[in-house]
């Protein structure tokens, strides 16, 4: 993208509804230098006048919520239900952070552990990093923001948001009212523009670079950013698995529910269904029947169930995808078109692990099923993803669950609930390719700041 204007577009209908200009190396500069200077007078607040800051912004959001949620769905095409639930989300992010903020505790540790040490204290105190970058995707522009702004404002740390420009008008929205709600001048700016600027972002004089986004490109900012702390949340290609003592009933509702969110661009959607061999035909007719009864339409109106993907490239990349799953052998059960970006609610058997469907991350609202006989043959196709994000199991046996739990290489385990399940409070992220760190405003808190040792 060039230093110029660009166009954001409704995906549904191609409607323009929003036009911002890129940022320009000199505009990265000052930014990077006005948040310098924010954060060596915000670094000195105390938690309470951070939460009264970041409580102020959560109501705010809430004053705009409707503007908010009409914003999100116009410009990435989630349906306007979706869109309101993020946005409440949001609300809780920031005020979760705020509330974590005063309870960032230290500790003190005895020296003389072992004979002849000296009789010392260690004093272990959480500082703030200092300029955060925080570059963020197109699928849940306001909240997967807010996992970034809220922990970093709550730890002392001002912070430059560059949000996808997929997506980019809820987080202009956002840094608009920080004024309004009382944040200090630098302390939260916003931004825009592609890849280009992201990469000056991260070359440019900051503390800490969180991202979210493909391993790709998390790679390749991780190279610019050099020593720079990063935490980067990169994606999954994350499995469900439903046993035979399963309720099916339940799993079902699942497996729908958080492949079809959003229209399947999560990076924790049931991207592959295990479906033990015994529970298989039942299982596909209790999703056959789900499947053909989502409403996926204009996302604009509230009786839809599930709105577009990004754009049509994105939804022809679905489209190239389960056309190759099916040479390669797999049944097309439901849905398996597409018209511009709306894309049919699909539902696949018998997909071959060595497709693109199975193999790699795929953005769409397609549930690909792959039936198996033996739970090994589970974990050990679920660990030689490159990918390591999330899992779900639907079992009552506690033996099972232990042992999924402790073999997969993942960075949860979700039982008797989907891998796309996450509270904004707990930790979320992954291992191998799927990212660094952890967020979840708690564990975020300490990632974003800088651990001090004092000894006397």
């Amino acid at each position: 993208m060039n230093t110029s204007g660009f166009d954001i577009c409704n995906p549904f209908n191609q409607v323009v509804v929003g036009r911002l200009t890129a940022a320009t190396p000199e505009n990265i500069t000052d930014a990077v230098t006005r948040a310098r200077r924010a954060w060596k007078a915000y670094r000195h607040s105390t938690p309470a006048e951070r939460k009264a800051l970041l409580f102020s912004l959560a109501d705010q959001m809430n004053r705009h919520a409707d503007e908010f949620a009409r914003t999100i769905s116009s410009e990435m095409g989630k349906t306007i239900r979706e869109a309101r639930n993020e946005v409440r989300r949001a609300q809780n992010t920031l005020r979760l952070s705020a509330e974590a903020g005063t309870v960032l505790h230290g500790e003190v540790l005895a020296c003389a552990v072992v004979p002849g040490s000296p009789d010392k204290q260690a004093t272990l105190t959480y500082e703030p990093a200092g300029v955060v970058a925080a570059i963020t995707p197109f699928n849940y522009p306001l909240n997967l923001l807010c996992h970034k702004l809220g922990p970093a404002l709550a730890a002392g740390n001002a912070v430059i948001a560059k949000p996808s420009p997929k997506a980019p008008l809820a987080a202009q929205m956002l840094g608009e009212l920080a004024r309004e709600a009382g944040l200090p001048d630098g302390l939260f700016q916003v931004l825009h523009g592609g890849a280009d600027v992201a990469m000056m972002l991260a070359r440019s004089d900051i503390d800490l670079l969180s991202f979210t986004g493909g391993p790709t490109a998390g790679l390749a900012l991780k190279n610019a950013a050099g020593l720079v702390r990063c935490l980067m949340e990169l994606g999954g290609n994350d499995p469900l698995v439903v046993m035979p003592d399963a309720d099916l009933e339940r799993a079902a509702d699942t497996a729908i529910g958080h492949r079809f969110e959003i229209a399947g661009q999560s990076c924790a959607a049931v991207k592959k269904l295990y479906l033990h061999s015994a529970i298989r035909p039942a299982m596909l007719e209790l999703l056959e029947s789900r499947v053909r009864a989502v409403r996926f339409g204009d996302p604009s109106n509230v009786e839809t169930d599930m709105g577009t993907v990004i754009d049509e490239a994105a939804a022809a990349e679905v489209e190239r995808r389960v056309r190759r799953a099916i040479d390669d052998g797999a049944k097309c059960l439901v849905g398996g078109t597409r018209n511009a970006t709306l894309f049919a609610p699909t539902l696949l058997d018998t997909v071959s692990a060595d497709t693109d469907l199975v193999r790699t991350e795929t953005f769409g609202p397609v549930i690909a099923v792959r039936p198996f006989d033996s739970i090994d043959e589970v974990i050990g196709e679920i660990n030689d993803s490159p990918y390591g994000l999330q899992a779900g199991v639907f079992t009552n046996d506690h033996r099972l669950v232990r042992r999924v739990a402790r073999e997969l290489r993942v960075g949860g385990v979700m039982v008797n609930e989907g891998p796309d399940f996450r509270a904004e409070n707990v930790p979320f992220g992954g291992v191998k390719s799927s990212g660094l760190g952890r967020e979840g405003v708690h564990v975020t808190l300490r990632e974003m700041s800088e651990l001090k040792v004092v000894i006397d």
